[in-house]
């Protein structure tokens, strides 16, 4: 029996991933696509990366809506093992847990490779029967045309089974599968060349999520706020580099008061804020994060995921972030501007 995996979102990064996945022997790959099912349901996606070369997937189906992929499931009777949810967390706009009513069976897994934090209770809640996976990757990849996805660099990602009751010193009686899931995946992701597919349970994958966090908070809201500057320009100018690293020391001295643990940094092989920003200055790429993409294009930012939700879990300790809640709050004002504005033009059509 093939294993099947269903692609939510088949932007860069999920495109890349599922390409990958696609590559290996005995697993099919559908996508659920949204603006770029024309083009995908057309020609497949093409890929181009410095690690795997150029190449093509077609997908195994191609679908334009989930209604469409719950019709196709019912006549064909499928069952995917795992679908790959690599959305845009925008939980202000819509809740993307809704998307897959009717395609989760018993032994599916939801593998939520997304941004930010406080991501996965809304699947949890919706399927309970379900196995949660919890994903953060660091491959850099974009979209330039509907269909294309240019993988740029790296393609470590950390994957763990989201298990919030082991928090509080609990287990439960399915913790075993869903770990065994979890390392079913990792090694598929090994089996399509991905070098650095890690799996961890659920504690450490908790860690590496706040540490990306850190990142994406640091280098997403002020990309946006200094009207573009790229990675290689927040690490490299000297102002811009000592706010980089404050944001990101900020998050990361806060990831332990709320999770109760100190990180393990070795055990887990985190970078530091240093680190990171020391390998961001030799990007020369001119990438800049996708925030600014989304800013740029009229699109939704993920504000709540990276910025929201960590202020507000921060605050329910009594824990104030004050680099991230002025940018929380300016990039925040910045896109209720930006709509009204939108509004007001429209009616004047």
């Amino acid at each position: 029996m093939p294993t099947r995996v269903l692609l939510v979102g088949a932007g860069a990064i999920g495109a890349f991933f599922g390409s990958r996945l696609a590559a290996v022997p005995h697993v099919l790959v559908s996508a659920l696509c949204r603006s770029n099912y024309k083009a995908v349901k057309a020609n497949g996606l093409r890929i181009t990366s410095p690690k795997f070369g150029d190449y093509t997937f077609k997908p195994e189906y191609t679908f334009g809506s989930p209604e469409d992929a719950r019709q196709t499931k019912r006549e064909r009777g499928l069952t995917w093992d795992y679908l790959l949810v690599a959305t845009k967390v925008l939980p202000d706009v819509s809740d993307d847990s809704e998307l897959l009513e009717g395609l989760v069976n018993d032994g599916t897994s939801i593998v939520l490779i997304q941004n930010g934090l406080a991501i996965e209770e809304a699947y949890r809640k919706r399927f309970p029967q379900a196995t949660v996976l919890s994903a953060v990757t660091n491959a850099s990849a974009v979209q330039p045309e509907p269909g294309l996805i240019t993988h740029n660099r790296w393609t470590r990602i950390a994957v763990g089974p989201y298990l919030p009751h082991l928090d509080s010193g609990s287990t439960k009686e399915g913790d075993s599968v869903s770990n065994e899931r979890n390392n079913k995946f990792v090694d598929l992701l090994t089996a399509s060349g991905i070098p650095d597919a890690e799996a961890y349970d659920h504690a450490g994958l908790q860690f590496v999520r706040w540490h990306k966090l850190a990142i994406n908070a640091a280098m997403n809201a002020s990309s946006v706020l200094t009207g573009g500057a790229g990675n290689q320009a927040l690490s490299l100018d000297p102002e811009l580099a000592i706010h980089t690293k404050a944001v990101m020391y900020e998050v990361i001295s806060t990831a332990p008061k709320i999770l109760g643990k100190e990180i393990p940094w070795k055990e887990l092989r985190l970078a530091t804020p240093e680190q990171v920003l020391t390998s961001v200055s030799r990007n020369r790429t001119g990438s800049r994060p996708s925030m600014w993409h989304d800013w740029e294009n009229g699109r939704r930012m993920e504000l709540e995921a990276i910025l929201g939700n960590p202020i507000r879990l921060a605050r329910e300790k009594g824990i104030d972030m004050p680099r991230v809640q002025s940018m929380y709050a300016l990039l925040r004002m910045a896109q209720v501007r930006r709509d009204q504005e939108m509004m007001q033009n429209i009616s004047k059509l």
